[in-house]
């Protein structure tokens, strides 16, 4: 495993927003609501439309990291959020909502993968919130549950599990492998325990780190403390030669490793999935209750999009026609699959213009820049919601956009 950077040192403590702790934006109070491996119910669904209409500005924003977000909330909503949320089984506890950022393959259990990565998802979300001493992660903190695919292992999760088969999964950390294995039903409580191992780290170098990637060697150190502590059970000694997780990826199953497919996808069981991008991740409450009417149960991913599942092959030919006209996205070809943009005015009061009407604008002239490449625009430097990977940054200054290189 390689060394990560010496201990950063952070002058402030980590202040995410989260559904009770919200962040004072332009526009208004924003709330954060996790949603661990993306999975919603129909009537979670409901709940944040209606949620969203009578308490914020009636949308729903979808995060990188499979999450949702409420804009415009009045001062004081919070409490009437956190009951609604509490109802919904949004808000397990008050004390552990900030530090669920749990992302699970997308399409998991339906089609692809070595695993189920949501029974997991479940899990680990329930262990976070058993233990009191885990509510003290930062809100930074995140946690990749593959499936064997490679879609979330390259997302950089302090703690992260990659199925390599049916029956062996890698433990990663910082979002490289830990080398580290252990079998599917003993997975999540290396996660768990990894997770404790960050915290115990991050006290160790001064406690101030938000990402388990800031501390000197910190992956190696967690990796050495479980492997000598021999305390969990299913864990197998790492082999001799431990392959760095991108080599790795070449044992993957499933859509492609880098972004999420978007159209008509067969599931296993012979139903269909359907995947449409949000635009810019805006979800009007209404396209949330139509959501919530075309399935049980639905799956955000991090880029932005939702599966629709568990269809019919006609379900799912009607379903994509109305999802379409509602602007959702289902072409695999359109340029909403490569274009995401930070809140931008007037939401922002940091933000020199606004962002997702410039960059909407762009997408109807046919007049995106780097000649339609992944982009993300944004307000200021801070660069808000960029996603990994190749991106080409579209950035607002005094004197307009200056667009640089992927990086």
């Amino acid at each position: 495993m390689t060394a990560s950077p010496a201990t950063v040192a952070r002058g402030r403590a980590d202040v995410c927003p989260g559904a009770l702790q919200t962040h004072a934006a332009a526009d208004g109070a924003l709330a954060r609501v996790r949603v661990p491996g993306g999975l919603l119910t129909g009537d979670q669904l409901r709940a944040l439309a209606a949620a969203a209409r009578e308490l914020g500005d009636g949308a729903l924003e979808l995060t990188s990291r499979g999450n949702v977000q409420l804009r415009g909330l009045a001062s004081g909503a919070e409490a009437d959020l956190g009951d609604r949320l509490a109802g919904a089984g949004l808000l397990p506890s008050a004390t552990h909502e900030r530090v669920r950022n749990v992302l699970a393959s997308t399409l998991t259990g339906r089609a692809g993968g070595h695993v189920d990565a949501r029974p997991w998802a479940r899990a680990l979300d329930a262990g976070i919130c058993a233990e009191p001493a885990l509510a003290a992660l930062p809100g930074r903190f995140l946690a990749t549950l593959d499936d064997g695919r490679g879609d979330v292992a390259l997302l950089g999760g302090d703690v992260g599990l990659r199925a390599l088969g049916p029956d062996r999964v890698a433990l990663t950390l910082a979002g490289a492998d830990s080398g580290l294995r252990t079998t599917p039903d003993a997975a999540v409580a290396l996660a768990l325990a990894a997770t404790r191992g960050f915290l115990d780290e991050r006290a160790a170098q001064g406690g101030t780190a938000w990402r388990l990637a800031e501390l000197d060697d910190g992956p190696r150190r967690v990796a050495t403390a479980l492997s000598s502590s021999g305390r969990h059970r299913g864990q197998v000694p790492s082999p001799a030669r431990v392959e760095p997780l991108p080599t790795l990826l070449g044992e993957a199953s499933g859509p492609p490793l880098v972004g999420t497919p978007v159209g008509t996808f067969p599931q296993a069981d012979g139903r269909v999935s359907l995947i449409a991008v949000v635009p810019l991740g805006r979800l009007t409450a209404e396209q949330a209750d139509l959501l919530a009417r075309l399935a049980d149960e639905v799956q955000l991913s991090p880029w932005r999009s939702v599966v629709v599942p568990d269809l019919t092959e006609d379900a799912a030919d009607d379903a994509a026609v109305v999802l379409h006209r509602t602007g959702m996205v289902l072409d695999a070809a359109s340029p909403w699959t490569r274009v995401t943009a930070c809140a931008g005015r007037p939401g922002c009061a940091k933000s020199l213009a606004d962002v997702r009407a410039d960059a909407a604008r762009a997408v109807a002239t046919g007049t995106l820049p780097a000649d339609g490449a992944r982009q993300h625009w944004a307000g200021c430097e801070r660069r808000c919601g960029r996603p990994r990977g190749d991106v080409v940054d579209v950035l607002a200054t005094l004197d307009g956009y200056r667009v640089t290189a992927a990086r």
